[in-house]
């Protein structure tokens, strides 16, 4: 079962079935869960072969009257998102350099059922002001959410995050590896049915899934099929689909991938392609 979708069942039994009245508006907690995994996602620093930090502090943006509505939850709903923050975290095996920390806070530049999510990554030391009490994010580093999905990014460049005591940062996934020229970089993506998704972040899940990276409109596609791990070298990973994945004719659960190689998923060919450049 899925890190949202647990999340989604533990919340349905809280407080008597309150968060199931509290929520019907167009802002949905599993839409803001979904939010925090990308913003793990987008910002995750590789900081050695071992170690992939993501950040730990983060701050959900809400509307007036969206905030005035789910104020009285927001430390058991806070509580909760940290949780799937956890779990999902141990599933893509990222760490943290903190206490993991999610706050509500009203905005009144947004419109009922948008939100905006914030985050930064603050060792256990920064998490709290001397009177104990969490510190606030900066303001304008996230992007404005619905539930259709990602709006334009707010304008200011993520905050800048700390590397752990001792520890050396590596390039970013997809940056020169051993031996690369200088200033040269790989550039990795898939194309599906001539149309070209590029690959971003050290993970990338393909399913029929909305919830997926990349959604494949297949019967035969489970709704969290596969991943991508980008590496050297990058590798494909079955996340336990139904029907499996073939990857250059071979069924398997994981396979190193080259540029050109295909993935079939159902009846869907996916074709993985990189360049240096």
């Amino acid at each position: 079962m899925g890190v949202l979708k647990r999340f989604e069942q533990r919340l349905e039994g809280l407080v008597n079935g309150t968060f199931a009245k509290v929520f019907k508006s167009e802002v949905q907690p599993v839409e803001i869960a979904g939010a925090l995994q990308r913003e793990c996602d987008n910002n995750a620093t590789i900081w050695n072969r071992d170690r992939t930090v993501v950040p730990n502090d983060f701050i959900v943006e809400l509307s007036a009257p969206d905030f005035e509505r789910l104020s009285p939850y927001s430390g058991q709903l806070g509580d909760e998102l940290s949780g799937m923050v956890r779990d999902y975290a141990k599933q893509q095996r990222y760490t943290f350099m903190g206490t993991i920390k999610v706050h509500l806070e009203k905005a009144d530049d947004l419109d009922t059922g948008l939100y905006r999510v914030r985050s930064r990554t603050l060792a256990s030391s920064e998490s709290q002001d001397p009177q104990g009490r969490p510190q606030a994010a900066p303001r304008g580093s996230g992007a404005v959410t619905s539930g259709a999905g990602y709006a334009s990014p707010a304008g200011a460049p993520p905050m800048p995050t700390s590397p752990p005591p001792g520890a050396r940062p590596l390039p970013r996934s997809g940056g020169p590896g051993p031996g690369a020229v200088p200033g040269t970089q790989t550039r990795r993506w898939i194309e599906i049915n001539g149309t070209r998704h590029q690959i971003s972040r050290p993970t990338l899940v393909l399913g029929r899934s909305t919830e997926a990276d990349v959604r494949i409109d297949d019967p035969g596609v489970s709704r969290r099929h596969c991943e991508i791990r980008v590496g050297t070298p990058a590798t494909i990973q079955d996340l336990g689909s139904t029907n499996g994945i073939v990857v250059d004719g071979q069924h398997t659960t994981r396979a190193t991938l080259r540029d050109g190689s295909r993935i079939v998923v159902g009846s869907t060919t996916i074709v993985y392609r990189q360049a240096e450049g």
